[in-house]
């Protein structure tokens, strides 16, 4: 038998969500193709607004996860009925916070480029990006919300028509936007907005038909959501550190030099679109691990861990190889600079060789969500970026610049950093604490 059974389940949540997450990148890989074409400097800013972009939209991603837990422990506890009321209750949440998120981003954007202390022309494409699609996050967050309700009813084949159709929408609009209205960067940034509206309304379409069809009120409820945003707390915490990650990333990247930015820009989005397509497997471990628990099955959740963690190594083997075979062919695509090409080239090399650790990575970090033990979670996500913020002025101080500074730069990133991660995770995944069952309260 080439699959066992618990593998033809894991498949059927992760292959859906693997093309639904590779379009998520998509939008961001489309977007630093077209905008190379208008040259380095705002290919430069794209890389600092979509750092910010992407903080704004991050940091609320507990709205997925989150979601995806206690809707998936609540059907795995029998009640389809207050499932879907938690994910309306989710639906609302995800609407406030977007738009005090998308006030921040649009009327802060100046000061926050200004954070990363490029250059002014670099810092004024950031700045237009941003203003442009700063009128998308609430949607952003909404399809967040949206897409954690389905993925804990164990659907992830509606994510993957919504995500794919908003791919081909987005690539359309910044091809016209850009280039055939003269809007340029802004262009990029206005695509991507009416994209995400568009996502926004097919993805509530479908989860207030099904909560209508159970007669689950579409009203907001004060209870439910004030949970909610309590439940998701210590994954926002998590979040926070994952994020100022990132951020410390790209902000030492800016000191490397314009084309070393560009650069990271590029290789930051390939290392997106394989870390979302490793993701994949935490999607299905966050859904697979909330409805075992919620059914009480610890020891179907402790052999269902095992396999999935043996999925993500042998995935993050494949993603690596399969970027070290193309990234030559691809590199011409994203710019026409030989510095940047050269830079990004180097950096890529050391991008998939650390794809299996990632692999582990993700799939505990997937499965320790889906048990809803975000406090270990928060907890450990501070300490990982209390010891990488040392890393990184190391490599600021002591390491070369250019090239050669931003390939240690990565070393620190997706050798460092994630090797600390895994320790943590690993160690809590062979502990008992995290296995609590029945829905959440």
């Amino acid at each position: 038998m080439l699959f066992a059974p618990r593998d033809r389940e894991i498949l059927a949540l992760a292959v859906p969500a693997l093309f639904a997450l590779v379009c998520e990148p998509l939008f961001l890989l489309v977007d630093t193709a077209v905008v190379g074409s208008l040259g380095t400097v705002p290919q430069a800013g794209l890389g600092i607004a979509a750092a910010v972009l992407a903080t704004a939209v991050n940091l609320f991603v507990f709205l997925a996860y989150a979601t995806t837990a206690s809707v998936a422990r609540t059907l795995g506890a029998g009640d389809l009925r207050g499932a879907l009321a938690r994910g309306v209750d989710g639906l609302w949440l995800a609407a406030g916070l977007g738009i005090a998120a998308a006030l921040v981003t649009g009327l802060g954007a100046p000061a926050l480029v200004n954070l990363f202390g490029a250059g002014p022309e670099v810092s004024h494409q950031a700045v237009t990006y941003l203003a442009w699609s700063a009128p998308g996050v609430p949607a952003m967050l909404v399809v967040l919300a949206a897409t954690g309700v389905l993925r804990g009813l164990q659907d992830t084949r509606t994510p993957l028509a919504v995500a794919a159709g908003g791919s081909v929408v987005n690539a359309v609009l910044n091809l016209v936007l850009v280039r055939g209205t003269g809007l340029r960067i802004a262009g990029s940034g206005l695509g991507t907005a009416l994209t995400q509206a568009g996502m926004a309304v097919v993805t509530v379409a479908v989860v207030t038909r099904g909560a209508r069809r159970r007669g689950v009120s579409l009203r907001p409820r004060p209870a439910g959501i004030r949970a909610g945003g309590v439940a998701g707390l210590p994954l926002l915490v998590r979040t926070l550190a994952l994020r100022a990650t990132l951020l410390l990333t790209t902000y030492a990247a800016t000191r490397l030099g314009v084309a070393q930015l560009a650069a990271h820009q590029i290789v930051s989005s390939l290392w997106t679109l394989l870390a979302l397509t490793l993701d994949a497997l935490a999607i299905a471990a966050q859904a697979l691990t909330g409805r075992a628990l919620g059914a009480g099955d610890v020891a179907g959740t402790r052999a269902a861990t095992a396999r999935m963690v043996r999925w993500g190594v042998g995935g993050g083997a494949v993603t690596g190889a399969v970027l070290l075979a193309v990234h030559g062919l691809v590199e011409p695509l994203f710019s026409a600079d030989p510095a940047v090409r050269g830079a990004m080239g180097a950096a890529v090399v050391v991008a998939a060789v650390m794809q299996p650790l990632a692999g582990f990575v993700f799939v505990l970090d997937g499965v320790l969500i889906g048990a809803g033990d975000g406090r270990y979670l928060a907890l450990t996500a501070l300490v990982q970026l209390a010891v990488y913020a040392p890393l990184v002025g190391l490599v600021l101080r002591e390491g070369p610049v250019g090239t050669a500074g931003l390939v240690w730069l990565w070393i620190a990133f997706s050798g460092g950093w994630m090797a600390v991660r895994g320790t943590f995770l690993g160690l809590r995944a062979r502990g008992g604490t995290w296995l609590v069952t029945g829905a959440p309260g």
